[in-house]
């Protein structure tokens, strides 16, 4: 009996840990991707000097975040800090989705790497044409790392510490970014093949359900199943999602 308990055991932990480090690693993905693209421009137009510099320096205060963040979240009673956690959680995750259907419904253009890379090349190289500084350039890498990365920094956080899952959901992140990293410099150029869409279509539903899981957790509600519960609460924002997305999408095209 113990090797039957020991297995069910080993199965629960898992369903409890791929969902945050997936959650983690997907969105801290299309995070990283998008300031990549900023921090490519930056070092096309002025080098890599400034890009890595400003890279740097956000990477830094990111840190710091985290540093300082952690130890006042173990101050915090799980239940509220699981309450708190799981209602941005749920937001967040809704803010995504929604934009995901939208895209995918063509009520929103797609997010190009590539037009958004043409765009701050040619904001970088008229800033340089009357601005011979490089710390502009490197004011806009440090801009564009610090802005996604406190999305990633959330998103480690939330789907990380209602459950103790802080270094899984970390290491699902810092896989991401060596990814990129990479393919970045294997490419050097725009990751526009990346399915950025499809992608937040994914995080949307994770987020989402690990939302309601972990708010309902703050509440002292008892999910029949415990962790199980969030595979069917995907399974529900999947369907309402994807059913969404065709409505609105036979709708747009009956108004054309």
């Amino acid at each position: 009996m113990a090797p039957e308990r020991g297995a069910s055991h080993t199965v629960i932990d898992w369903l409890a840990i791929a969902p945050a480090v997936t959650s983690s690693f997907l969105a801290s993905l299309v995070e990283i991707v998008e300031a990549f693209t900023i921090v490519l421009a930056v070092a096309t137009v002025r080098g890599w000097r400034p890009a890595l510099a400003g890279t740097a320096a956000a990477f830094v205060v990111l840190a710091l975040l985290v540093l300082c963040l952690g130890p006042l979240l173990e101050q915090v009673p799980i239940h509220v800090l699981q309450l708190v956690i799981g209602i941005l959680l749920l937001l967040f995750g809704l803010r995504w989705l929604r934009k995901a259907i939208l895209r995918s419904a063509g009520l929103i253009p797609l997010h190009d790497e590539a037009k958004a890379f043409a765009r701050e090349t040619a904001s970088l190289q008229g800033a340089s044409s009357t601005d011979h500084l490089d710390w502009i350039a490197g004011l806009a890498a440090f801009k564009a790392v610090m802005l996604e990365g406190l999305e990633v920094v959330f998103i480690v956080i939330a789907v990380g510490a209602g459950r103790g899952l802080l270094i899984p959901a970390s290491l699902g992140a810092a896989a991401a970014a060596l990814l990129v990293l990479i393919i970045g410099i294997l490419v050097h150029r725009p990751l526009a093949r990346v399915p950025e869409n499809l992608l937040k279509f994914i995080v949307g539903v994770l987020l989402s359900s690990f939302g309601v899981f972990w708010t309902g957790e703050g509440l002292g509600v008892d999910w029949p199943g415990t962790d199980l519960a969030i595979v069917a609460f995907m399974a529900i924002f999947l369907a309402t999602a994807i059913a969404t997305s065709a409505v609105l999408r036979r709708r747009a095209g009956s108004a054309t």
